[in-house]
């Protein structure tokens, strides 16, 4: 399955289409820890340079980290590369846990067990008489 994935599952990585489109019309500008590569070329209608990222695994956006994201919605012109270093407050970006294991469940969610607190006795129920 994997030829077939590669053709008609988006999802998983970039299509056979999207590799080719990117070896015929963009430019290697860089790549990140993730393993994420970077590519730039042409324009589009605004006159804006295009930008995109080929991810290395399943595409989910939450696996750019914030200083490619900058470069990839222009709101920076330099590669990251350039930048000055993350500050000591500042933590590593975490992935976009929903849907696996990890995800946050509150008190009361079927997957944390489905109980939660009793009420505290501060809500009255709202009559009409």
């Amino acid at each position: 399955m994997g030829v077939l994935a590669n053709i008609f599952t988006w999802w998983n990585g970039a299509t056979f289409t999207t590799r080719l489109f990117t070896r015929r019309h963009g430019g290697r500008v860089g790549s990140d820890t993730m393993g994420n590569i970077f590519y730039s070329g042409g324009t589009d209608v605004h006159g804006n340079p295009r930008r995109w990222v080929i991810y290395a695994g399943s595409n989910d956006a939450s696996r750019v980290p914030p200083e490619w994201h900058g470069w990839l919605h222009n709101t920076i012109d330099e590669t990251p590369d350039d930048l000055p270093a993350p500050r000591a407050w500042q933590s590593a970006p975490q992935p976009n846990l929903t849907g696996s294991r990890e995800a946050y469940r509150p008190a009361g969610a079927l997957e944390a067990g489905g109980k939660r607190a009793a009420a505290t006795g501060d809500y009255e129920a709202w009559s009409p008489n």
